[in-house]
């Protein structure tokens, strides 16, 4: 077991680091406030380092690396902003690795190699308003009718909602209750019949489109299937893998917050020394710290040995639950450091603690990770419906 990087893993991470400081940071602040989208070209300039479909196969355009790999790059991002991060999470740890683990090969020449070329995002549609934590819940009916399926339904909180050019969308296929019936389709941005509501207003994560997806008699042509009834557990399979990524989005800003955290604990001064004199001081940088070198841990061991292909649900769900609640405690933390300054926009902590709030919401709550977890602990399912 070695916990070492590799040199060509090194020298992403500084790669990606650099151009996380120099492309993004004079600029995600300004983004944020006015809850601007990441502009066209920058998501272009990812693509041009390879860091679009880093971890997609070297066929369909991508870099063929790892999921740690995607990893390393997303945390150098998400330290400096969400948004930033946002594009090679979806493009490597998102709703395109359904269609790249499970996909037909037609499925997989047609949207992935424009995901590389960084031309196209894909999201996920799979939140409904009676099916959040109770997904098996969900209603989004698709019923085929010759060569089409006709979808009705509603998606709601769809992360790239309105800006991404395709949707993973979880729907209803037959007439079983449950998982059962349960499938998977591709959902193109302008298929007649297929609106968008409006722009969500959130607390955290400005600047990261999410909206409801509206299906009203929507007609998607046969050959958009990617996973059939009765095949819900590819799909939860696959989102192992996004929940590796939810967590690297809160070890990046929580490792982000910790390096402002230090940085202000020496500039600081109060009674005429720094701050980072008194212990109280010092022991908040410690908890910072061992939270998150912890939460790093498990990520990188749920993503190594997922290799190039999905993680183990423990390992994942571990991972995702520990930095989800990991995220919320360090950016509380580091705004303590900062005390009254943490407090202001001027500084970046206060949105790195809104932001961090969100991921424990997004593809699964903490609760529901801790359920989860308990359940392939004891090797059981457990019905919250009685």
């Amino acid at each position: 077991m070695d916990f070492q990087l590799t040199e060509e893993q090194l020298m992403l991470k500084k790669m990606v680091h650099d151009l996380a400081e120099k492309e993004f940071r004079p600029r995600a602040a300004e983004w944020e406030a006015k809850a601007e989208h990441m502009p066209l070209s920058y998501l272009k300039k990812l693509a041009e380092l390879g860091l679009m479909g880093l971890s997609l196969p070297v066929k369909y355009g991508g870099q063929g690396r790892s999921a740690f790999e995607a990893v390393i790059a997303i945390e150098e991002l998400a330290r400096i902003s969400s948004m930033c991060a946002a594009p090679v999470f979806e493009s490597n740890v998102g709703p395109v690795k359904v269609i790249e683990q499970f996909g037909t090969e037609e499925q997989k020449q047609k949207y992935l190699p424009p995901v590389c070329r960084g031309e196209s995002l894909i999201s996920i549609g799979m939140t409904e308003p009676e099916a959040g934590s109770a997904l098996t819940d969900l209603s989004t009916r698709a019923v085929l009718d010759g060569d089409h399926y006709i979808v009705n339904g509603q998606k709601r909180f769809c992360t790239g909602g309105g800006e991404s050019n395709a949707y993973m969308v979880y729907v209803r296929l037959g007439e079983q209750k449950g998982a059962k019936g349960i499938g998977g389709l591709i959902i193109e941005k302008g298929t007649p019949g297929f609106s968008f509501g409006k722009q969500e207003q959130l607390m955290g994560l400005r600047g990261m489109p999410s909206c409801d997806l509206i299906f009203d008699n929507c007609h998607v042509p046969r050959e958009n299937l990617v996973v059939k009834e009765g095949e819900f557990r590819k799909l939860m399979l696959a989102f192992d893998l996004e929940r590796c990524g939810n967590a690297t989005m809160c070890l990046g800003i929580a490792q982000g917050a910790l390096e402002e955290a230090i940085a202000y604990s020496q500039s600081r001064r109060q009674w005429g020394k720094d701050i980072c004199e008194f212990q109280a001081v010092q022991f908040m940088l410690a908890d910072m710290a061992l939270r998150v070198e912890a939460a790093r841990l498990l990520i990188y061991r749920a993503t190594v040995n997922a290799a190039t292909g999905l993680p183990a649900p423990f390992e994942a769900n571990l991972a995702k639950c520990f930095a989800n609640q990991m995220a919320r405690e360090v950016t509380g933390l580091a705004l303590q450091v900062h005390g009254g300054y943490g407090y202001s926009k001027e500084y970046p902590v206060e949105r790195m603690m809104r932001d961090a709030w969100g991921w424990g919401l997004a593809g699964g709550t903490i609760e529901i990770q801790k359920v989860t977890i308990a359940s392939l602990l004891l090797r059981r399912r457990f019905d919250q419906r009685r």
